[in-house]
Order: C-alpha cells, then sequence, then structure tokens
C-alpha cells in the first residue's frame, strides 16, 4: 500500500498530549539545574514562585509525550520559556516559546498556543523539546551511552525580550532511553560487535537486527527504546567500531548472516524468523540482507536505497558494485553546505543496474518509510521503483507511507530534526532536508507505524506494550 501521511498530530498521537496537568500539591517542583525534581525551589526564587508543572514528574521515556505547565503566574501575563540540553560532548541545544498566561494564571502548553517570535508558533504542546537547536552549526542530537538520561532544562521568564527578563521559575526534568526492565546486554560472540536489548517479562520476544547509516559506529538508542514495546532488539555495529573494519569499502553479508543466526538461536529470541530495521545506508543493508540471507520475516527501511551504496557487497560468489556517483551534481547553498540529492546515478540504467539489490528473492514482507524532503537522496523514487521490481516478480505490494514535509533522519519521536551535519563520505556538511514541525509529526507516525508492522509480522498482534516507566 502506497499513502501519503500527512496527517496532524492534532488528529492521531497528539490527543495523548493533550491532559490537563494536576495542581500542585503542598510544595514546589521547581529546582536549578543542581537540585533534583522535586525540589521546593529554584535557588535565587522565593518560595512564593511560580512552579514548573512536568507529567511524568521528574523523568521519562525520550519518545514519551512530556506535558508541561506554568502555575501561580499573573492573570494575563507575558512570559518567555526556554528549554535546553546538553548532549554528552557538552554542546547545548536550546528552543524558546513565547506565551500569554490563562485568566487563571496557569500556562498549560497542552491549551495555551505560542505567540510568534519564539522558536515555533501555534499549539504545540512537545514544541519546546522538538523545535531544540544546537548552537554550534552543524551538530546533530545522538545518544551514546543509552545508561544516563539527557536532563531537560526549563526556564520561565518575564516578558518576551529580548533581552531575557527576570527569571520566574525554573526545573529540571530527565528524559531516558532505557526503560526500568529493559536488559541492555553486550554481545561479542565470534564476529558480531553489538548490543541486544531484551524487554522486561517473560519470552521469547518477536526478534529485530537495528542497523544505522554510515556515521558507523553503534548506536544504541532507538534500538532499547524499541525493546520498550515487547521487542528483542539487536543494536548492530558494521564498521568503525572496535576491530570491524575502519572505513566503509567492502562489507560481506556473512558477517550479517552470523547476527542473524544468533539472533534465531537465542532462547529469548521468538521464531521462527526476525525482523529487520534500517535507516540510510543501513536501510539498503537490510534490503541485502533479506534478498540473500535466510529467516527474515518482515523487514522496515527508513529513507532507504534499493541499490547497494557506498561500498561493494558480497556473499559468497556473488559481488554487487556501489551505485555510481557523479560528484558534478553536487550543488552549494549561500552557506557553502552541499545538496547532494543528484549525486546518485539512477540504479535503471546502464551498467549502475548492477547495483540494483536482487530483492525480489527476498521471502519477507516489506516497509518503507519515506521523508518527500529527503536531500541525501531520492528515497521517494527508491521505494517506488523496489514496489515494481517486487510486484513484477509475483511478490507482495510492500507497504509505502510518505510523510511531506520530513527529511532524511527520521529518528524515535522528539528527536530535534537536523536540518543539516557533517556527512562522513562527503567530508564536508550536507542537508538532509525537513521542516521541523512536520518533521516531528512524521518522527511520531512512523514510530507507531514501524512498531505495528512489526507486531502485525513478528508476534501476529497489532499493538505492544506500553512503554511508560
Amino acid at each position: 500500500m502506497w499513502r501519503v501521511a500527512a496527517r496532524s498530530l492534532r488528529r492521531t498521537g497528539a490527543r495523548r498530549w493533550q491532559k490537563r496537568l494536576p495542581r500542585p500539591g503542598p510544595g514546589s517542583l521547581c529546582c536549578s539545574p543542581m537540585q533534583t525534581p522535586g525540589a521546593v525551589a529554584a535557588r535565587g526564587l522565593s518560595s512564593t514562585a511560580p512552579t514548573v508543572r512536568f507529567s511524568p514528574a521528574a523523568r521519562s521515556l525520550f519518545d514519551e509525550p512530556l506535558a508541561i505547565a506554568v502555575q501561580g503566574l499573573s492573570p494575563r501575563q507575558q512570559v518567555t520559556l526556554r528549554t535546553s540540553l546538553q548532549d554528552e560532548t557538552g554542546e547545548l541545544f536550546e528552543a524558546c516559546a513565547r506565551y500569554q498566561v490563562e485568566d487563571d494564571g496557569e500556562l498549560d502548553l497542552a491549551r495555551c498556543p505560542a505567540l510568534p517570535g519564539g522558536s515555533f508558533s501555534g499549539l504545540e504542546p512537545m514544541g519546546l523539546l522538538w523545535a531544540l537547536q544546537p548552537q554550534k552549526p552543524f551538530w546533530r542530537l545522538v545518544k551514546r551511552d543509552v545508561r544516563t538520561p539527557l536532563r531537560l532544562l526549563l526556564e520561565v521568564f518575564e516578558g518576551h525580550g529580548p533581552p531575557p527578563g527576570r527569571l520566574l521559575a525554573q526545573a529540571e526534568h530527565e528524559r531516558v532511553f532505557l526503560r526500568d526492565g529493559v536488559q541492555r546486554v553486550p554481545v561479542r560472540e565470534g564476529r558480531i560487535r553489538a548490543t541486544l536489548f531484551l524487554p522486561p517479562g517473560n519470552g521469547p520476544f518477536p526478534g529485530i537486527i537495528d542497523i544505522y547509516g554510515t556515521g558507523g559506529g553503534l548506536p544504541e538508542y532507538r534500538a532499547c527504546l524499541l525493546a520498550s514495546y515487547g521487542f528483542a532488539v539487536l543494536a548492530l555495529a558494521y564498521y568503525g567500531y572496535e576491530d570491524l573494519p575502519k572505513d566503509m569499502k567492502e562489507f560481506h553479508l556473512e558477517y550479517f548472516e552470523e547476527a542473524i543466526n544468533y539472533m534465531l538461536q537465542h532462547r529469548q529470541v521468538k521464531g521462527p524468523g526476525i525482523g529487520l530495521l534500517g535507516i540510510s545506508k543501513g536501510g539498503d543493508l537490510c534490503l541485502s540482507m533479506a534478498s540473500f540471507l535466510k529467516g527474515i520475516t518482515a523487514t522496515a527501511l527508513i529513507n532507504g536505497s534499493v541499490a547497494n551504496v557506498g561500498a561493494v557487497l558480497r556473499y559468497k560468489d556473488v559481488t554487487i558494485p556501489p551505485l555510481g556517483i557523479n560528484a558534478s551534481r553536487v550543488k552549494f547553498n549561500e552557506s557553502g553546505v552541499a545538496d547532494i540529492i543528484d549525486v546518485l546515478n539512477n540504479p535503471l540504467e546502464g551498467p549502475d543496474r548492477r547495483s540494483f539489490i536482487p530483492l525480489e528473492k527476498a521471502e519477507c514482507r516489506f516497509l518503507f518509510i519515506v521523508g518527500q524532503d529527503d536531500r541525501n537522496w531520492k528515497s521517494e523514487f527508491f521505494a517506488v521503483e523496489g514496489s515494481k521490481r517486487l510486484q513484477a516478480h509475483g511478490k507482495a505490494k510492500p507497504e509505502i507511507i510518505c510523510y511531506h514535509g520530513a527529511g532524511h533522519y527520521i529518528e524515535p519521536p522528539f528527536f530535534p530534526m537536523c536540518a543539516a551535519s557533517m556527512h562522513l563520505l562527503v567530508g564536508r556538511p550536507v542537508v538532509w532536508g525537513g521542516e521541523p514541525k512536520a518533521h516531528c509529526e512524521a518522527q511520531v507516525d512512523a514510530w507507531q507505524q514501524i512498531r505495528a508492522f512489526f507486531h502485525k509480522h513478528l508476534a501476529g498482534t497489532l499493538s505492544g506494550i506500553s512503554n511508560k516507566l
């Protein structure tokens, strides 16, 4: 099925955000960056200062909606709210929004629209999270150690500045990645370099292998969040990590076959097959795995290619060359940032047809998640051509979900959109595409679609366990 998911979160997931926060009880939940959540008052503020209220109160999973309100303000008062967090390298991300308090002295972001002049405007209960932007140019928010939280600081200032007015309240909230009860198991068996996340409860669980793109290393944050929904998820490294290859020159599917067999033989993984989830370069690796290897039941690609890209791929006596490129097709904007969407050759033409992955050999169901403003490559074209090839060989039509205004990096919900950052293969910043609000909505919906796809084809159900802490 091919459909465009341009729906507003106000008609889908946003209703979950529209809950009213409880009135404050005795004591204040306002705290300074050095205090624990639930402390009485921020340093320098009186005991009668306005208070920030979060729901959940102290900590929440990163992909979980967070309700925000400020209480104890003056009716119709003008205030500015600013959120900030530091990643593990110390780089700062910030967002701000201007509001006018309601007549009862309460500012509830589920009911009060942001006024023009900040990072966003309109009724956006999660805007102060998805609108976070790096203060360092071309920087992307990633989580390297999922065992530690990201700490979100919310500050409330008087007036609409700039400069910021008097600080009225501040509070801190932890956004965590590893749900209570989820097991994190480093895997170093044979050549495999990975981390397995097992959900709480009694298994076996539907199994998924999660593969990222050209950044290399071992990203774990998507895998551990996905495990919160009842999946056993293996975050798999394939280069640029420990003793794996240091760069993208040549990959052998035998390595990935070893990872599949590890999952199929694990006593906590439910058979008879597993799922694959890949983004960008990880997407075409998943397609190759599904095409040549056994034991795959469902494969989901996020802005993936149907041609092999970036490196030679080998399996036994089969060699698939990388899709050709033409560097003269790179464009540069006024800031010198590269637009590489036209760099790859067409895999339907000439010798580049050898790079087209023979996905018709796969014995699994496919889901293509497509950002229609992806500037890394032509994801929608790839998805459509993949669908044509599958159907031409009598295979089931894949599900294609297109998101208007979404860029390349469709991450789990509430990750800030990365408009441009360094591309390791290009060696300079490239534009990834996307419009922040539409991209955020795409991430929320795509996360639901991916989970439903795997529950349907791996577990035979349409929903998973709650992800709440």
